[in-house]
């Protein structure tokens, strides 16, 4: 059976420039866990092996805001136990409380012209974090670590 052609499939080819050839030793079981991929798909080994290396690199930086580059780049560079302070990390209670009640605030339009500026700087510094904590799981991840659930993840 041959199955149809995959999202990724479309998608790499569709970004493909110029391909690269790589030599690469694996361990028997994992080239043996590819090969019967590939079999089993009716897939190039080559797809399924550039695949699995696409799907595992952390998100490229250059889809980041310009603001937040820098700070993508140097976590590059962290220890695991940095990234992993970043990962845990969670908002203040006393911060999210008081975003909270802004957001109370805006709903009910009772929010004054500082309200709504501290409401947007309060927002953008939640996401930011967020987007930081979500890259640094995904190096993590690059670098051996399994991703705990949903729940798992501190808030």
């Amino acid at each position: 059976m041959r199955y149809p052609k995959s999202s990724f499939a479309t998608l790499y080819e569709a970004k493909q420039m110029t391909n690269h050839s790589v030599t690469i030793e694996l361990p028997e079981h994992i080239f043996q866990q590819l090969s019967l991929l590939a079999e089993t798909t009716a897939r190039p080994l080559a797809e399924i092996v550039a695949q699995s290396v696409v799907s595992n690199l952390p998100p490229e930086i250059d889809k980041s805001s310009l603001e937040l580059r820098p700070e993508l780049l140097r976590m590059q560079f962290l220890p695991d136990t940095a990234l992993l302070e970043i990962a845990q990390a969670v908002v203040a209670a006393e911060q999210q409380s008081y975003h909270e009640e802004l957001l109370a605030k805006n709903a009910s339009d009772n929010l004054g012209n500082d309200e709504r500026e501290e409401l947007m700087r309060l927002r953008l510094e939640v996401d930011q974090q967020m987007f930081c904590k979500a890259y640094a799981w995904s190096i993590l991840r690059w670098r051996g670590y399994r991703i705990p659930t949903l729940q798992g993840i501190p808030g």
